[in-house]
């Protein structure tokens, strides 16, 4: 049987009316057996009640300072979660790119190839040694041969 210590009596008789009787209300198990056997004063009975009801905020605010701390740890674990997976993104982002921009080098290059594979070919002049003069790749008219102001015509044999 718990007994009600010389501060908290102290309280309880400080307590105003309302305060006392709120108290008591929320008295549970052999508290209020107690006070109606008369084996307890009101005051101790409220002396006790403020006891137990410090013992049980101290309890609640362990509870809730382990429960802040969980939270804590998890939203810390998150959010490196969070940012190893950006990380990854970025990364994964950076290759992406580069593996497109390689991609499109490669497709103008090829582009550049085939745009120079359908340019028509100069023809070039050819030059001779002992002219110096540029003779086209067409060949001349064929002309007859003149010696002495006589034409000599071609025989075929």
């Amino acid at each position: 049987m718990k007994t009600a210590n010389v501060s908290y009596l102290e309280r309880a008789q400080k307590l105003d009316i309302d305060e006392q009787e709120r108290l008591l209300s929320r008295m549970a198990g052999k508290l209020p057996k107690r006070l109606q056997k008369e084996k307890l004063t009101k005051y101790e009975a409220i002396a006790i009640q403020l006891e137990l009801e410090d013992e049980q905020l101290q309890e609640w605010r362990s509870i809730m300072a382990e429960l802040k701390a969980k939270s804590q740890k998890a939203q810390i674990k998150a959010a490196e979660k969070a940012a190893a997976l950006q990380e990854k993104l970025a990364k994964k982002l950076a290759a992406d790119q580069a593996k497109a921009a390689k991609k499109a080098a490669v497709e103008q290059a090829k582009m550049a190839k085939k745009t120079e594979a359908k340019k028509p070919a100069v023809k070039k002049a050819v030059v001779t040694k002992a002219s110096a003069k540029p003779v086209s790749a067409k060949p001349a008219a064929v002309r007859t041969p003149v010696v002495n102001n006589v034409v000599k015509k071609p025989t075929n044999q």
